[in-house]
């Protein structure tokens, strides 16, 4: 088992914490820092599983305060989350970009346009009114005299 620094670490339980798998967290850390480890390490660091009894206070701490603010009173099903699906159409479009599958990455950002755009929210909005001085007129004179 590789030794890790507090970055490292920290790292890696933000990560989990943000509802990565622990074999995206190993990819993740040897891309971004360069140190090989393992998927088992990685869940070492996840205070919601069994093999991180060991994982200290702080660690733990740092785990559920990442956790709130990413899950922002949503559901506990990752998919369900707006932030989780952002960030696996931006892992989409930039391995589909390393590819060179322009088409896949233009898809993945439309995707991510139409998700942060609210395409998939139900809203109502009252229509605004341009004018609303006239239509006030115009009310006032429909009125019975």
């Amino acid at each position: 088992m590789a030794a890790l620094t507090s970055e490292v670490k920290a790292f890696i339980t933000q990560a989990l914490a943000c509802f990565d798998s622990p074999s995206q967290v190993a990819e993740a850390v040897k891309k971004e820092f360069g140190i090989t480890v393992s998927r088992q390490q990685c869940e070492t660091h996840d205070p919601t599983k069994r093999a991180s009894k060991g994982l200290g206070k702080k660690w733990a701490d740092l785990f559920h305060e990442t956790r709130a603010s990413f899950k922002e009173g949503k559901e506990d099903i990752a998919i369900a989350n707006r932030m989780y699906r952002l960030r696996v159409l931006g892992r989409i479009a930039t391995k589909a970009e390393d590819m060179k599958n322009y088409a896949l990455a233009m898809q993945a950002l439309e995707q991510a346009a139409k998700e942060t755009g609210d395409a998939y929210v139900n809203h109502k909005q009252a229509a605004p009114v341009d004018n609303i001085q006239q239509v006030l007129v115009d009310l006032i004179e429909k009125l019975p005299s």
